[in-house]
């Protein structure tokens, strides 16, 4: 880097000893402009986005600093030194305005990026959004554009993409730790490519390295750069593999077996950091109102996902290296083998955070990264709800509720995973009058402890099936069973003779709407009369996301979405959605609700079911019957206001 003249500097900046004779202080900005190829190998950039230093330090400025020669400060020349105004200046305003302006990503995925950000000490902008799977090229054309640098592509394939004197004179080790690569010489300045430009640290150790007072910086690829250096690197593997391994023998590098690290790891878990930050974590999880925590290691980076209102979100990116230390506290608290890293494990950790108890249902699983753990919050006040707070309309709500008062029979609840069928299950179960009815339920796992009621976990392993603890309950003179699940025919032939012997069952299974549930009981193996006979109802369910109440207004849709409100009835003017607010995470939405589908099996569809029709003719039957799909139950809360179309189409067909 070139020397400054100080005394010059000085003088164009209007510091001088003489204030009656010192000259007009000229434009600051010209005054660096001046000396653009002076300073140009020191431009400190700040999270992908370059800034001009405004600070002059009271060593350049001697000492007088910033008065004249009456000794009193001059307000004018201190605000070359500080402008208050900067002083909450986001640095990466320019550059997230760009992202968004060039479609390279989302307002969602900028404050995500904002979150870990926030929650992950050192974190910058560009490197959060490439870990959350931003594309490199996109994000550092927008960087290079942004911080008016140009941008290159590399291509591996060419004779020499780099300078051969230059990159041994860094040497290729270091260019591939730090993905730099010097290009060549122009006007007198080295040309170095790297992929962070930001790391001026890098940046200077490269120019002290290369003994070059002059540096350009250009910006490349990741990917272009890793996959240059290695073409080197595997050309200089060309050499003759005897003559490099002439005079090794087999005993000269004999293998050491390292030892189990079982009582570093649990050290390391139970030192303070790691459990303050695993403690975080879970508080953090429960502060924002998330259903499940995954914590995922790679090889580079270790995420933190947090399941918010059905939809993942990364909340913070740990260092690597904490990853085993972090895993073996959960482990722990999970009284979890920590030595045993290749098999799965699941275990429970029983906690209170803010004053409330929870539960958090631990799985883990070994992965390429290491070992990936899932945590499922079970709440209690998130469980706490009644049925009329879960989203039925009107009519339906009183017919679930008059189902769930018979004396006997097979009440149904169905859905894919985590659309909310214990809580519907658990709601109904709250509202029964457990002073004069025996209420007992079997489940894998208990996930909620109810008051009043006799609950049962199954083990499969000892032989403590659904089926057996089943058969067991209707000795303990029950009213009311709860099942779990319908898995197999034993389990469902009992839960039938149950039903059909003066006791009402609750209980799920797993199909995409309610009329599938009649078949896929008789694929399960019962005798379709059976059904017919003990099988009540059925309640198909999904949860969508409601739109924030905070940032609500009316959306103006599309054309082709005007042609789709003209096919399903519904009025243009009843459309909503949420603008994006700091409360729902900029996402629009903000908790969840229920979407219904509620089939009462009716005589005339009795006497249907033990003639086995196939689902496609049940369903049409059934719909005949008046029977509300899944589908339109949540057109109607789109035109209540509710959510949006885009959200019961992301989890309902065209069909259900």
């Amino acid at each position: 880097m070139g020397k400054f003249d100080v005394e010059r500097l000085l003088q164009e900046l209007g510091v001088n000893e003489n204030a009656d004779n010192a000259p007009a202080r000229p434009d600051p900005e010209q005054v660096i402009a001046d000396r653009g190829d002076s300073i140009d190998a020191l431009v400190p950039i700040q999270n992908g986005a370059i800034t001009r230093t405004r600070n002059i330090s009271q060593a350049m400025l001697g000492s007088h600093g910033a008065t004249g020669a009456s000794g009193v400060m001059d307000e004018s020349r201190l605000t070359l030194m500080h402008d208050p105004g900067e002083d909450h200046f986001d640095p990466d305003a320019s550059l997230k305005k760009a992202l968004l302006e060039g479609q390279v990503c989302s307002p969602r995925e900028i404050s995500n990026a904002e979150t870990v950000i926030k929650q992950t000490p050192g974190a910058n902008l560009v490197e959060t959004l490439r870990n959350q799977g931003l594309d490199d090229v996109s994000l550092l054309k927008t960087v290079a554009h942004v911080n008016s640098l140009e941008f290159v592509r590399i291509d591996a394939d060419a004779d020499m993409p780099f300078d051969d004197e230059l990159v041994s004179r860094l040497g290729i080790d270091y260019c591939k730790a730090h993905l730099v690569a010097p290009l060549g010489r122009e006007n007198g300045r080295v040309v170095i490519a790297m992929a962070r430009p930001d790391d001026v640290f890098t940046l200077d150790d490269a120019r002290l390295r290369l003994q070059a007072s002059l540096i350009k910086v250009v910006v490349a690829p990741t990917e272009d750069l890793r996959n240059a250096l290695e073409s080197i690197t595997s050309g200089d593997a060309t050499e003759d593999l005897e003559s490099i391994l002439g005079d090794v023998d087999e005993d000269d590098v004999q293998v050491e077996r390292s030892i189990d690290e079982e009582v570093d790891l649990e050290r390391e878990a139970g030192e303070s950091p790691v459990i303050r930050y695993v403690n975080y974590i879970i508080q953090n999880a429960v502060k924002e109102g998330a259903s499940d925590i995954h914590i995922e290691p790679g090889d580079k980076a270790m995420k933190v996902r947090f399941r918010i209102d059905g939809i993942l979100f990364e909340m913070m990116n740990p260092p690597v290296k904490m990853a085993p230390a972090i895993i073996s506290r959960l482990k722990i608290m999970a009284n979890l083998d920590i030595s045993e890293r290749r098999v799965p494990q699941d275990g429970r950790i029983r906690c209170v955070v803010q004053n409330r108890k929870l539960d958090l249902r631990m799985s883990t699983l070994p992965c390429a990264g290491g070992e990936k753990v899932v945590m499922r919050i079970l709440d209690t006040k998130s469980i706490n709800v009644s049925l009329d707070d879960l989203g039925f309309d009107e009519d339906t709500l009183t017919i679930w509720k008059k189902q769930v008062e018979e004396p006997h029979g097979i009440v149904l609840v169905t859905g894919p995973t985590g659309s909310g069928k214990t809580t519907t299950l658990y709601a109904s179960l709250r509202q029964m009058d457990k002073n004069t009815l025996n209420v007992s339920t079997v489940e894998d796992p208990i996930e909620y402890h109810l008051d009043g009621i006799t609950q049962t976990q199954t083990h499969e392993k000892i032989g403590m099936t659904f089926a057996r603890a089943l058969k067991s309950l209707l000795r303990q003179d029950p009213d009311i069973i709860m099942v779990g699940e319908i898995r197999d025919q034993e389990t469902a032939h009992t839960a039938v003779q149950a039903a059909l012997t003066g006791h009402l069952v609750l209980s799920t299974l797993h199909t995409n709407d309610a009329p599938s549930a009649i078949t896929r009981l008789v694929n399960i193996g019962l005798e379709p009369f059976l059904i017919g006979a003990a099988v009540n109802a059925v309640l198909a369910q999904r949860l969508v996301r409601r739109i924030c109440p905070n940032c609500r207004t009316q959306s103006t849709p599309t054309e082709e979405m005007l042609e789709f409100l003209e096919l399903q009835g519904l009025p243009a003017n009843a459309l909503f959605e949420g603008a994006g607010c700091d409360k729902c995470r900029n996402t629009g939405y903000q908790g969840r609700v229920g979407i219904y589908e509620m089939l009462v099996v009716t005589d005339h569809l009795r006497d249907m079911i033990a003639r086995n029709p196939n689902v496609t003719e049940f369903r049409r039957l059934c719909r005949e019957r008046g029977m509300v799909t899944l589908r339109e139950d949540g057109l109607k809360k789109v035109s209540d206001g509710l959510t949006t179309i885009e959200e019961v189409l992301r989890v309902t067909e065209a069909g259900v």
